[in-house]
């Protein structure tokens, strides 16, 4: 039985950002941070089979691809890497590459990579605030500039990179033809609504990712049977002893706390492992005052950008069959 106020990591990378605000307040050197890590506190983060993140970009990240689970197996690894992709902000024009403009042979594959005319061939798709985007293992797929974003994935650092913008970083040709599903990609489902309170984005064999709006002066129960990851995206709230804002996750597995959101109301992402909707995993223990009630609606997720483009909210993209 454990919740944990989760330790926030910063990863400097060539396409990340100096200025994290309002997301995170992490120290770091300086230099451009591209990644913030979630960890369990101590040396025992390689207990999770999820990871969730941050992504700040100010450049575009690498055309690339990740392992199923089972060509993962055949490296020695425990796990592939399926994610999932939470669009916090979004500059104008801003986009994601996910898929091919048209299905390849291995052949055209390989000569794309080679020649780098794949970076010509994935089709890049516009994304605003509250976008979700699903993003399978084999996936050919890519981040742009000028995003936000809240990544679940399996717990996994393996990436076959396939075009790097002249960043002089390996290419992992072999490896990526192995496994990159060379297909098209289309819209899937939008986002479900389970209860008032609670929000189902997008769901796989890994894991499930949710959101939740929690009204100012309520009360929760969020029993976390599966490990579970919570981030807070917008307002404040008190979980069991932790007092979180915006940018602050807590890891629960096997256990049960309270929720006591601030007095503007709570927004956050929740992702637990396993197949399928946690039926109780949100009970409610109090509702706010009719007074009170209202302001679930100006509860205002942070937006780290002067314009953010207007889209329809809970969109998903996801792989075609």
């Amino acid at each position: 039985m454990v919740i944990e106020h989760a330790r926030a990591h910063a990863l400097p990378k060539p396409w990340g950002r100096l200025d994290l605000h309002p997301w995170s307040n992490v120290h770091h050197d300086g230099g451009a941070i591209g990644e913030i890590w979630y960890e369990r506190p101590g040396n025992i983060a390689a207990d999770s089979s999820l990871l969730l993140k941050l992504l700040f970009t100010n450049q575009p990240l690498s055309i690339q691809v990740h392992p199923d689970d089972a060509f993962a197996h055949g490296m020695g690894l425990p796990r592939g890497k399926s994610e999932a992709w939470y669009v916090l902000s979004a500059e104008p024009g801003a986009q994601v590459a996910l898929g091919l403009d048209q299905r390849l042979t291995p052949p055209q594959l390989r000569k794309a990579i080679d020649d780098g005319s794949i970076s010509d061939l994935v089709r890049w798709q516009a994304v605003a605030a509250d976008d979700v985007v699903s993003v399978p293992a084999g996936t050919i797929h890519a981040i742009g500039a000028g995003l936000v974003i809240a990544e679940i994935q399996q717990r996994s650092d393996t990436t076959f990179r396939m075009f790097d913008h002249g960043r002089g970083r390996e290419l992992h040709v072999e490896q990526a033809m192995a496994v990159a599903d060379c297909a098209p990609v289309g819209l899937g489902a939008p986002a479900k609504r389970i209860t008032d309170a609670r929000t189902l984005l997008t769901s796989n064999a890994h894991f499930v990712l949710e959101r939740l709006d929690l009204a100012a002066n309520s009360t929760w129960s969020l029993d976390a049977e599966r490990e579970t990851w919570l981030l807070v995206i917008g307002g404040s709230a008190r979980i069991g002893s932790l007092d979180l804002a915006a940018g602050d996750a807590v890891f629960a597995q096997a256990d049960r706390t309270e929720i006591h959101p601030g007095a503007g109301g709570m927004v956050c992402l929740v992702a637990y492992t396993g197949v399928g909707l946690l039926p109780h995993l949100l009970q409610c223990l109090g509702q706010p005052s009719p007074a009170d009630e209202g302001r679930r609606a100006d509860v205002q997720v942070p937006i780290s950008v002067t314009t953010a483009k207007a889209a329809p909210a809970g969109m998903r993209l996801e792989k075609t069959q």
